[in-house]
């Protein structure tokens, strides 16, 4: 009955102490899942900003494409252009050298019609006379003939030359109303091109200004992404902070539990111990009184002895035998060690290695504090600074890596397979001074 009352006693001061902590973690842990629940909202907007960040990077690459082959159209568009223009120069030389060739043919030509003209003139002024001299003069028929025969021939050439010089202007004409009309072409083709350039530079300017508003909503999503980020990394420190509060609680609370137990374990046999003694002396009292009494009875028993002249020896033995009660304490496999460093709580315990499969895009680099991660020292966690030591089952590790909010112990493995061997695990952990 007395070892029951003292483990009564024990549990109700566990209880007592527990349900006091309990009450100041239940607020803490309010706290966690209010910050948890903002920080998931924002890690919500941010992968909202992300894939708005993505979405925007396409689009505009999309444009900066579109925008490329304008360029290409736009560079073949000037080079027509400025052979188009080389063209019509050319034409416009061409044009020029045949209206001066015109001119030089149209000079020709007038200069050979007042020459035939004169020369006709003569011919039909002076002809009787002419022919009578070339006849009187001639020492020939033969020599008149040759001669005569050479006024025909001046005759033809005169003629001959008029109509050379008249198929010569009308050629020059011709070839002009020709590179005229190919000159009017250019000028049509470097009108159509000037018109395609110009739209093809307005939708030049249209993509520029498209890929602008671009890149401004993707440097205010990036801001906003940044900002997201900064908060999202103030709220993990923050979680962290609670985490670890809630850890230096239900700390507290184990070792406040603990040293509850042990004062009432203390306080309950020294109860016991205090009643046993008080016991003790009242049954020694009462034994005295006893035999007191049977010390009286025996005289009162020798006097009728010596009257009745018969000897009755009377002999009592009391035997009082005090309980003696053996009070002992549960005793716990989770009793907190203190030898070890500062007590910061039961934490939860993974393994890692190098690994894509458990660094990610990280595998087979250092750690985040800069240091070669290592079997047996290297651990992550979140929440303290780097090169923090704690003790786990009697083991130091240096926290080098993050990964794991606070509370939350990942420890390095040298291959993939001991770290899923290891599986998940609790173990109390102390932070070594």
């Amino acid at each position: 009955m007395r070892r029951k009352r003292i483990i009564s006693l024990v549990l109700s001061a566990c209880l007592i102490v527990g349900s006091a902590v309990q009450g100041g973690a239940a607020t803490t842990q309010e706290k966690i899942s209010d910050a948890k629940a903002q920080q998931q909202a924002n890690q919500s907007s941010l992968q909202q900003t992300q894939e708005k960040i993505q979405e925007l990077e396409s689009k505009k690459g999309e444009s900066e494409t579109y925008l490329a082959d304008l360029n290409t159209q736009l560079d073949n568009l000037r080079s027509s252009l400025e052979k188009l223009q080389n063209d019509y120069d050319a034409k416009q030389e061409e044009l020029t050298q045949l209206q001066s060739d015109l001119e030089d043919a149209k000079a020709d030509e007038a200069q050979q019609y007042e020459a035939m003209k004169l020369r006709i003139r003569y011919m039909y002024e002076n002809s009787a006379s002419n022919y009578m001299n070339l006849l009187f003069e001639s020492g020939s028929i033969s020599d008149f003939l040759n001669q005569a025969e050479n006024i025909s021939q001046m005759s033809k050439y005169d003629r001959d030359m008029l109509d050379t010089y008249r198929e010569t202007k009308e050629a020059i004409q011709t070839k002009e109303k020709q590179v005229a009309q190919e000159k009017e072409e250019i000028v049509a083709l470097q009108q159509e091109s000037a018109d395609k350039q110009a739209a093809v530079e307005e939708l030049v300017e249209a993509t520029y200004q498209q890929i602008r508003e671009y890149q401004e909503d993707i440097q205010s999503q990036q801001t906003a992404e940044n900002d997201l980020l900064t908060k999202i990394s103030s709220q993990e420190d923050a979680i962290n902070d609670l985490l670890r509060q809630a850890k230096e609680e239900e700390a507290a609370a184990r070792l406040a539990a603990q040293q509850a137990a042990q004062a009432a374990a203390e306080k309950a046999a020294q109860e016991a111990a205090a009643k046993e003694a008080a016991e003790k002396k009242a049954a020694e009292d009462a034994a005295a009184q006893k035999a007191a009494q049977q010390k009286a009875a025996q005289q009162a028993a020798s006097a009728t002895q010596k009257k009745s002249n018969s000897s009755t020896t009377t002999t009592t033995t009391t035997s009082n035998t005090a309980a003696n009660t053996t009070t002992t304490t549960d005793s716990s496999d989770d009793t907190i060690d203190t030898s070890q460093g500062k007590y910061l709580g039961r934490f939860k315990l993974t393994a890692y290695c190098s690994c894509s499969i458990c660094c990610g895009k990280w595998s087979g680099g250092g750690t985040a504090s800069g240091t070669t991660p290592t079997p047996g020292r290297t651990i992550a966690m979140a929440g303290v600074p780097f090169g923090t030591k704690l003790s786990i089952n009697g083991q130091i590790y240096t926290v080098e890596d993050r990964g794991t909010a606070y509370g939350h112990v990942d420890i390095f493995m040298g291959s993939h397979s001991q770290a899923l061997s290891f599986g998940m695990k609790y173990a109390d952990v102390y932070q070594v001074n």
